[in-house]
This record gives C-alpha cells, sequence and structure tokens, in this order.
C-alpha cells in the first residue's frame, strides 16, 4: 500500500461558480484527512477537522501536522475565517487552539450545538469540572446554518450516528462528511459510542446518497486495504458501491451489520487523549501546581480483583 504524504496536499479545484479550492492534507499516524477550503477570488478560508501530533508512548504533543498546514497558508496568502470541527473526535486530538494562537485575528473554533451532549457525558468521566466548559468553542452551530467563506457560501448539515453531535459542512457541490461516511470500499463508522445509533447513522448516510450524483463526498478518515489512500469520492459512486449502505439497503440490515461489526471492535487507541481534549476545543487538561498536564485513563475492574503490597 502506498502512503500519502501530509507535505504535498492534494488539491482539487472547479470552474463552476460557486465552488471552493479544496486542499487535502493526510496524517498517517491517525489515517485523518484535514482540509483548507478557500475562495480563489478573495483567498478566504476555512480548516475542518486539523490534527495536533501526539505520542502516548512518550507522553509527547507536538505539531509538526498543524505547522504544514500554517506553511501552506502563509504560502497561499490565506485569511483563515474558521477553524471547524465535525464532532468530538475519539481518535485524535484536534489543533484547533494551537491554530487560533498561530493565526492573525480572532479566528472562532466551531462545532455543532449538539456538542453539549458529548461534553455532559464525558466530562465526569475524566474528572473535568462543568464550569471549565463556559468557554471552550467560540461558535456552536445550528443545523442548515449558513455562513460566507469569501464569495461563497458553507451550509452546516447534521449528520447524527457516528456521535450525536456529528455535522458536516456543504460548500457548493463539495460536503466535508466527517465520520457520518467513508470511501465506499469501507463503508461506515462506528456507532457504539455514547450517544451513537445505527438508526441515525443510517438516515445521516441516506441523506448524503439523496444529493445530486455529481456532489464529492470528501471523508474524515480512510482505511484501505488494497489501494492508495484516498479523500473523496462522489455521491453517484457511493449510491453504487458503498459497502455498507448502497442504494438498496435496507434499515434493518445496516442496523445488524453495525451491531455485529461493532461487538468486535477494541477502543480507539488514543480515545481517552482525544476525547478529554476535544471536548475542550483543544484544550489540553488543566494544569495541576507544578504546572504539569496529565492525561486520565479511567480504570475496570471487578470488585473480586485483589491488589498485594510489595
Amino acid at each position: 500500500m502506498t502512503t500519502t504524504s501530509a507535505a504535498k496536499p492534494r488539491t482539487y479545484t472547479s470552474n463552476e461558480p460557486g465552488n471552493a479550492e479544496i486542499n487535502c492534507f493526510f496524517e498517517s499516524q491517525t489515517s485523518t484527512w484535514q482540509y483548507v477550503i478557500s475562495d480563489p477570488a478573495t483567498l478566504q478560508a476555512v480548516l475542518v477537522d486539523t490534527v495536533l501530533d501526539y505520542d502516548p508512548a512518550a507522553g509527547k504533543v507536538s505539531t509538526e501536522s498543524a505547522d504544514q498546514l500554517l506553511a501552506f497558508i502563509k504560502k497561499k496568502n490565506l485569511k483563515v475565517l474558521r477553524i471547524l470541527e465535525t464532532h468530538a473526535h475519539a481518535d485524535h486530538l484536534t489543533a484547533a487552539q494551537y491554530l487560533k494562537s498561530k493565526l492573525p485575528g480572532d479566528v472562532p473554533v466551531c462545532i455543532g450545538s449538539r456538542i453539549t451532549q458529548v461534553q455532559s457525558n464525558f466530562a465526569p468521566v475524566y474528572g473535568l469540572e462543568w464550569s471549565t466548559f463556559g468557554e471552550t468553542f467560540d461558535i456552536f452551530l445550528k443545523d442548515d446554518e449558513e455562513f460566507p467563506v469569501g464569495n461563497l457560501t458553507c451550509r452546516v448539515i447534521h449528520l447524527p450516528g457516528h456521535t450525536p453531535d456529528h455535522i458536516g459542512y456543504a460548500i457548493g457541490k463539495a460536503v466535508f462528511t466527517g465520520d457520518s461516511i467513508f470511501l465506499p470500499d469501507v463503508g461506515s463508522a462506528r456507532v457504539d459510542f455514547p450517544g451513537g445509533d445505527a438508526k441515525q447513522l443510517y438516515a445521516s448516510m441516506n441523506r448524503l446518497l439523496s444529493l445530486p450524483e455529481d456532489y464529492k463526498l470528501f471523508v474524515g478518515h480512510d482505511y484501505p486495504s488494497c489501494r492508495n489512500y484516498n479523500c473523496v469520492t462522489t455521491v453517484g459512486e457511493q449510491r453504487k458501491l458503498n459497502k455498507h449502505g448502497k442504494v438498496g439497503t435496507t434499515e434493518e440490515a445496516f442496523i445488524h451489520f453495525r451491531k455485529q461489526r461493532d461487538d468486535t471492535l477494541g477502543a480507539p487507541r488514543l480515545i481517552h487523549p482525544s476525547l478529554q481534549v476535544n471536548i475542550r476545543a483543544g484544550r489540553l487538561p488543566p494544569a495541576d501546581t507544578e504546572g504539569r498536564v496529565w492525561m486520565k485513563i479511567p480504570v475496570k475492574y471487578t470488585s473480586d480483583v485483589e491488589f498485594s503490597e510489595c
């Protein structure tokens, strides 16, 4: 299998009015696609699903992936208007706060308004005080809300199922789907996190498949087995080929498949550090009195487990 270098973005352009220039950056450690979406006429841009590098074995956070985005933005002379999240990721840390600190202007970090459900689910798990969530995200986006990106218009689409807060972003004939759908040979995302729901994911996938056939769907991750990494497909291709949800797949069959499949999956490798950071818009957990930052890992054990002293 051939990997794609994050240093060399894939670029998609269109001569049709209302469409953006789309630059796609692949982060190989978490198989995440990050997007820089810009209006060629005004050079105004937004970022989608950025990655903060994290090595759990070393306990090290670094900014190589985010710095590549910053270098690209500077080279292209883009003005970033917003940093957008599709949902609270459980597989990578967002670079939103780091990018906000480096970009000129007070660039808002945005997410769907239902993030509060996810925050309330996970704050107690990690011992985070609800009072610390007052200033996390800058903008909580509502369903079907629209905002300008230069001369272009970005529309928010609620796509629940993988998580309850999940949204996508439509600009022209491009839709940034996050984890609501994957490329046809990968299919669909898991729904076994708190608030996940297979019936809702089925409906979200069908909402995407109801778009015109030539619309492009840009995915949040790719996990290929016998091909190169890719980030985009068309609605027409998904209708015919999506291995879990192509046209003709019944809701009952999809729900049954996802239940069976999710029962075999282990937790994502970075789930605990990711959620602690991502429900706080990219902020690391609060430092202790000595300035040290700790990631918490909940441990479950049965009451009959015995611990002996050395």
